[in-house]
């Protein structure tokens, strides 16, 4: 893992969330891009100027924002980017070649009932690419055992385990396999191919309507520092096809860093 983006909005956690993300970067020695995204809503007769404005301040403030922590020798980047969200990050990413995006559940929701904002719900929902969503507050420890929890196991993309394998390699992590059997459940779903079963400690099978549910009714025995679920379009984080923002009583283990891999198929 050689590069990690950042996106940084207005919430009160984005000091210890960066903090996080340095600390992670360090453990990989991987660079640290910290981006602000901003947009433009031009109208006749407005300034020309507003745009170079607008790109100095956002700037600023990550200047502003890197300053308050501790950076640990991690060579941290700021860039700012005008566009839409989701198209922006995408492109960043292409560009600055990144690996993974270490995600804020929420970047600017004042709702303590919200786990996912509509910022973050849209890069989880809209992209492809692998995050990391790091719950508010939450401080930079080793991953000692991870829980894997997918309905098939079936994987025709190339490095789609990438991110899995970096953070278990580097920690040297005990890595556990949930099977979920669910409503949708297709003939060899549960065919675990070599790359993933080279990863695996233990595997458990269980029998549940999502996904979701199978990670409730089995969490608590795995105990893990790291719940790794896959993206997929009616997968793990069902509700956010439905909408950007879903709510802590909807995901009761939202005390836990969650690895969202790209689709595997």
């Amino acid at each position: 893992m050689k590069s990690i983006l950042v996106p940084v909005g207005s919430s009160k956690n984005a000091e210890s969330h960066l903090q996080y993300a340095v600390d992670f970067a360090k453990a990989f020695g991987a660079k640290l891009y910290v981006v602000q995204i901003y947009n433009v809503y031009t109208k006749a007769g407005t300034l020309m100027k507003v745009d170079d404005i607008l790109k100095r301040e956002s700037l600023e403030f990550l200047k502003g924002h890197v300053a308050k922590i501790d950076t640990k020798g991690v060579d941290v980047n700021v860039r700012t980017f005008k566009g839409k969200l989701v198209d922006t990050i995408e492109l960043a990413c292409e560009a600055l070649d990144i690996d993974l995006i270490i995600l804020e559940p929420r970047t600017n929701s004042i709702k303590d009932e919200v786990y996912l904002g509509k910022t973050s719900g849209k890069i989880i929902k809209q992209t492809n690419i692998p995050a990391l969503i790091v719950p508010e507050g939450y401080t930079f420890k080793p991953i000692v055992k991870i829980l894997v929890a997918m309905k098939s196991a079936v994987i025709k993309k190339e490095n789609a385990l990438a991110p899995l394998i970096a953070i278990k390699d580097q920690f040297k992590s005990v890595v556990n396999l949930l099977l979920v059997k669910t409503p949708y459940h297709n003939k060899g779903d549960f065919n675990v191919n070599e790359s993933l079963a080279a990863l695996i400690t233990n595997s458990t099978k269980s029998e549940n309507a999502t996904t979701y549910l199978g990670v409730l009714e089995h969490y608590k025995n795995n105990n893990p520092d790291l719940l790794c679920v896959v993206r997929r379009k009616r997968g793990f984080f069902k509700k956010l096809w439905e909408s950007n923002t879903i709510l802590k009583k909807d995901f009761h283990s939202s005390s836990l860093p969650v690895l969202v891999l790209s689709g595997l198929k």
